[in-house]
């Protein structure tokens, strides 16, 4: 004779109570053979359920051996024991513990999910399980659509999902009406009459008479072990069928889990929409709020620098006089056009404009304005990014030729030509006593360092030395520097090229790239401390999911014990748990992502003064940080929900 299939020795199960521990088990001895059909029978509190719970492997004894055709279950790990549930033992609780998301096709197929088997085998074997149990109008239906003995049948169903060769029945006609408690013990002695192990938990004589045994259990001890029929022969045909279901790779059968799960958590989100959303909404008002600062941010910059280009860009303002305020400036006139012509030598300068300056009445007709009169070469405009709205800009020919030609800024042209048709273009106005004539408008400044509402001419230095200053010096140059060459380093060669022509520093030299660097870094600053305050908004909906997933965990406690009681590992428990909150995370930020997109498109419709430039590496990093939030957030309820004890899970359903 072989090894019997369970075979218990001197088991004991104690609980903590307080400083004290109650004794449920007391030094249990007890053998099954394959193919044995027991009744555990006892009053409440005698210790029935907790030794089916041990024999399921739910629970663990305090001491003493258990063990399951050959193997001390003592020295199994928390996933062997999954694998020996998934793989010998099926279970029918007496509340069914069906999942109320799945239809009863659904319930039926868990346990082979975590078998591994494919997809197609699953469905098939479940349907055809259903059908035998007289099911199979029924598999679509879920268990709040279902009878008691209905539920009762789809737990028998899945019980049976593995090919497992222990049945064990707890009170499973406890909560049925007399006709379908009467069904489920006929579908029972079915199920051993071919060679599998039934081992029912009662309180109820009846049923405990339909089997073949019966153990009577009371205050954690044996008080009888009597056989009312022989044993049956132990015929393998489930076995062999259980076996020849296909199964998948590993990779496969990890990929089908993750989708169990993937579907499981959807079901979740869906059943609980409010609960849900309000847990997005504080990553999607973090991720709104961090895509926005930094789209704004990088707005601003663009802003800030287009706006200092329009007074030019990589510039040097050289003056004459050692700094701002030289009250001795106006007496120095060693900056003079040579200066301008031997920097427009110098390999690192793209362009190169003296500049004198004056104030004077401008007439047009009978109308007369004080305006800003700008000396200027011909590069002045290249170097300055000043752009044309009509006619033309003088060239180097005006300025050898002291041409009366002038520019006009959009300022003078409203207010000298505003009321007359046409264009300015070729008309004469008066700069003092001297006539000029209007070649050029230019479009108006984005405003920025040196702007302002004056009214500026523009005309040939040469023409402004001769006929309105009658001197050759200098106000400043304007130098425009090479793309490529730091504008620092040109600084700095500048100063030095000065210093030999002149022989000491009578200069002093304004550097527009440092202008646009403080204000850049200005709005990076500021972009930052907004950033970071975003950052802890996303934290706190970060905690938010936390405390929710917490709360699921809990809520969802018979469900984990279900899972665990069909064979789920535990990292089946942690990757279901975690799939459900970085799914949270992750539609929190593409939600996020698209309220970011909308307050930018509402800003600019409103012609709001501000505007959005969004990043591809901002949105993208968006996502990540939402995704990893779901996961350090939700790893911890998910941890804990993968560590239940089965048992306990059960329990608190």
């Amino acid at each position: 004779m072989g090894e019997p299939l369970i075979e218990i020795r001197n088991l004991r199960r104690e609980f903590p109570s307080g400083e004290r521990s109650i004794t449920v088990l007391k030094d249990v001895d007890l053998t099954i053979e394959a193919g044995d059909m027991v009744a555990i029978v006892g009053a409440s509190g005698s210790g029935k359920s907790t030794l089916m719970n041990i024999l399921g492997c739910l629970d663990r004894a305090s001491s003493g051996s258990y063990r399951v055709a050959g193997r001390d279950v003592a020295e199994l790990g928390a996933d062997e024991l999954a694998a020996l549930r998934r793989e010998h033992f099926g279970f029918i609780f007496q509340r069914y513990h069906l999942l109320a998301e799945l239809t009863a096709l659904g319930n039926v197929e868990i346990p082979a999910v975590y078998a591994g088997q494919t997809p197609a085998a699953r469905r098939t074997r479940a349907a055809a399980l259903l059908g035998r149990l007289g099911m199979g109008e029924r598999t679509g239906h879920r268990p709040g659509q279902l009878s008691g003995g209905q539920q009762q049948r789809v737990s028998i169903a899945r019980a049976l999902m593995n090919g497992a060769n222990v049945i064990l029945a707890d009170e499973p006609t406890g909560a049925l009406d007399k006709h379908s408690g009467e069904e489920v013990l006929r579908i029972l002695a079915e199920l051993n009459a071919e060679g599998r192990t039934i081992i029912i938990v009662t309180h109820d004589m009846q049923v405990a008479n339909r089997t073949g045994r019966i153990i009577e259990i009371s205050d954690g001890e044996i008080l009888s072990d009597r056989r009312i029929t022989p044993a049956p022969a132990a015929p393998a045909a489930e076995a062999a069928e259980a076996a020849a279901s296909p199964a998948q790779g590993r990779l496969g059968a990890f990929a089908d889990r993750f989708r169990e799960a993937f579907h499981m958590a959807l079901l979740s989100m869906r059943a609980h929409g409010l609960r849900t959303f309000l847990t997005m909404l504080g990553i999607i008002i973090g991720i709104a709020s961090v895509v926005s600062v930094v789209a704004l941010g990088q707005g601003s910059q663009q802003r800030v620098l287009a706006n200092i280009a329009s007074l030019g860009t990589n510039t040097l303002e050289i003056f004459a006089g050692r700094d701002f305020g030289d009250t001795r400036s106006g007496r120095v006139t060693t900056l003079v056009v040579g200066d301008a012509d031997a920097l427009a030598g110098q390999p690192y300068v793209a362009a190169v404009t003296p500049t004198v300056s004056t104030s004077s009445t401008v007439r047009y007709g009978s109308k007369e304005a004080n305006a800003l009169v700008n000396g200027v070469g011909d590069q002045y405009f290249k170097a300055k990014g000043t752009r044309l709205a009509a006619g033309r800009l003088f060239d180097a020919t005006s300025v050898h030729a002291l041409a009366q030609d002038v520019v006009i800024d959009e300022n003078t042209r409203k207010t000298l030509f505003g009321d007359i048709a046409g264009s300015p273009i070729g008309e004469v106005v008066f700069i003092g006593k001297v006539p000029a004539r209007v070649i050029g408008v230019t479009q108006p400044q984005q405003g920025g360092f040196g702007s302002s509402q004056n009214l500026s001419l523009y005309l040939p230095y040469t023409t402004v030395q001769a006929r309105l200053l009658g001197s050759t010096s200098l106000r400043s140059i304007t130098v425009r520097v090479a793309d490529d060459v730091p504008t620092d380093l040109a600084e700095q060669a500048v100063t030095r090229l000065l210093l030999q022509r002149h022989g000491t520093k009578d200069f002093f030299i304004l550097n527009t790239d440092d202008i646009r660097k403080t204000i850049t870094a200005t709005t990076q600053t500021l972009a930052l401390l907004i950033a970071a305050i975003a950052v802890i908004s996303l934290v706190v909906g970060g905690i938010g999911v936390m405390n929710i997933m917490l709360v699921s965990v809990s809520e969802r406690v018979g469900e984990i014990g279900v899972r665990m009681a069909v064979g789920a590992r535990r990292a089946d428990i942690l990757q279901q748990f975690l799939i459900e909150a970085v799914l949270v995370c992750l539609i929190g930020g593409v939600l996020g992502i698209a309220a970011a997109l909308g307050l930018g498109a509402l800003a600019g419709a409103l012609g709001a003064g501000f505007s959005f430039v969004y990043s591809t590496a901002s949105i993208v990093a968006a996502v990540l940080c939402s995704s990893l939030i779901g996961i350090a957030f939700g790893f911890l309820p998910a941890r804990n929900a993968s560590r239940l004890d089965p048992v306990a899970a059960l329990a608190r359903d």
